[in-house]
């Protein structure tokens, strides 16, 4: 495996960089793989909740998936806690960050905009504001992101639903982050 010349990004020439890009697209490649892996480890939870933060995503993805969601919405609804573990004060943004490169831009606005949306559900219990989402009313996927959490995310906390578990959803990890990329909607 070839090392690129320069200790100082500005010194660096076209076929270092040429070098440098052709390992980052092999590493583009298996963000898939690198994503399964992420989430199989996702076997601890928050004190207090039911459920793993796994068995939260795959009740949530699995939702989706008996409604008939789309695949990119099945994996999104799959990777929208990813972020809790490292970013929890902002981990639909993080979340909606991963995906977006791969998704519709309606996609990456719900999963970016999910944490607001679920507030209605608690933050009125520890002095929040509950409506924080009607800031987004006039939006055009206000409903939809209303949906998301309404019907997925927040109903998704049961220790005894039967989800699918993360092999099923595999193909379809590897199907969205195989797209080619795009970098604007």
């Amino acid at each position: 495996m070839g090392t690129v010349k320069f200790t100082e990004m500005k010194h660096g020439t076209k076929d270092d960089y040429l070098l440098l890009d052709k390992y980052e697209q092999e590493y583009i490649n298996g963000t898939a793989n690198r994503i399964i892996k992420f989430l199989s480890g996702l076997n601890s939870t928050l004190e207090g909740y039911k459920i793993t933060r796994l068995e939260h995503s795959l009740q949530t993805a699995t939702r989706a998936l008996n409604d008939k969601a789309s695949e990119e919405m099945i994996v999104a609804a799959l990777l929208h806690d990813i972020g809790d573990e490292l970013a929890p004060l902002n981990h639909s943004e993080y979340a909606a960050s991963v995906l977006k490169p791969f998704v519709s831009e309606k996609t990456h606005w719900i999963i970016e905009k999910h944490g607001e949306f679920q507030m209605y559900y608690y933050a009125h219990h520890l002095g929040g504001n509950r409506n924080q989402r009607d800031k987004y009313k006039d939006h055009k996927y206000y409903e939809d992101a209303l949906n998301f959490c309404e019907k997925w995310d927040q109903a998704s906390f049961d220790p005894n639903f039967k989800s699918l578990k993360l092999k099923d959803f595999e193909p379809l990890i590897i199907n969205i982050f195989s797209r080619k990329p795009h970098t604007s909607w």
